[in-house]
């Protein structure tokens, strides 16, 4: 069953969508929730036209269903942008069951991977989104969410039949294949749905392309920096974004050095937004290596922070 129009043109993910990192408590497998709003609080603060909740950034595979649940309710409620929350799961009715207290609690949508872990053929993955949207009876926008580094890949096939059905609202591609995305630039000429880069390391090519906006896990401890650049692009001020592209394209590459998640932690906690608890204990090779990411980062953000000021896009 495909949405009803009214409901697949209800998007609201356009702009810089901030990716936020879920606080944890230390030795836990609990949210710390309490840190969770106010740190929601400092990232809307940024210039981010909206929020995700527990993306590949925010860590969900970390955390249970219902501690998903609990902490998605107490955000929703307390943000004042809109926001989208991931409700990927290893099984449908985990899926579902995310999907409908999402919206039970305000979300503006969701975003579905594939099911994750096991290896599923195409046709499978295929029945697995068909048997959600069976279930779930449109219950409001949903975003097809490709992130092919942690999951099982969807082809360039498969993402035409699912975005040209009418079910999805749009597409988040965390790929980071520029050629991926222009071939979905090509399926957007064909079909509307909104077209989201989830990569940062291709976030400008892609704003001059013409995407929609970014679901950036950057945003989640920087949203100023993908917000500049936004408005750079808008105002044509093609120095000044592309200035910024370097400074987004330095920090990318001290975030492959890392386990997912780690430098963007690092950069949150040094702007005193969460404290960067991670979720297994991190090798001595490391650890050493974040201490030098930590020394050049103060100067990094500072400068950054001083350019994305002089865009006058953020409040800093």
């Amino acid at each position: 069953m495909a949405l009803p129009v009214e409901l697949a043109s209800q998007s609201v993910a356009s702009g810089v969508y901030a990716a936020l990192l879920t606080p944890r408590r230390p030795d836990s497998i609990d949210a710390d929730t309490a840190a969770f709003l106010e740190y929601l609080d400092a990232v809307a603060e940024g210039g981010a036209s909206g929020l995700v909740l527990f993306g590949s950034t925010g860590e969900f595979v970390h955390f249970d269903l219902e501690e998903r649940m609990r902490a998605t309710s107490l955000a929703v409620k307390r943000s004042r942008l809109p926001v989208l929350v991931n409700i990927s799961h290893s099984a449908l009715p985990g899926a579902v069951q995310l999907a409908q207290q999402a919206f039970d609690t305000g979300a503006q949508g969701v975003l579905l991977m594939p099911p994750y872990f096991y290896h599923y053929s195409e046709h499978e993955i295929a029945e697995f989104y068909a048997a959600f949207f069976d279930t779930t009876q449109d219950l409001g926008p949903v975003y097809l969410y490709s992130l092919p580094f942690y999951t099982n890949p969807l082809s360039m096939q498969l993402m035409r039949e699912l975005l040209s059905s009418g079910k999805f609202a749009g597409i988040k591609d965390s790929s980071g294949d520029w050629a991926v995305l222009e071939e979905l630039f090509k399926i957007r000429g064909q079909t509307r749905f909104q077209l989201l880069v989830g990569n940062e390391i291709v976030y400008l090519r892609g704003l001059l392309g013409g995407a929609d906006g970014i679901i950036s896990g950057v945003a989640g401890a920087l949203p100023e920096l993908p917000v500049a650049m936004e408005r750079a692009v808008k105002t044509g001020d093609s120095a000044a974004a592309e200035s910024l592209g370097v400074r987004l394209d330095e920090f990318m590459a001290w975030v492959a050095r890392f386990p997912a998640s780690a430098a963007i932690k690092s950069l949150a906690e040094a702007r005193g937004w969460i404290r960067a608890n991670f979720a297994t204990p991190l090798g001595n090779n490391t650890r050493q290596e974040l201490l030098k990411f930590r020394g050049w980062l103060q100067a990094w953000l500072s400068k950054t922070l001083d350019e994305c000021a002089a865009v006058g896009s953020v409040r800093t």
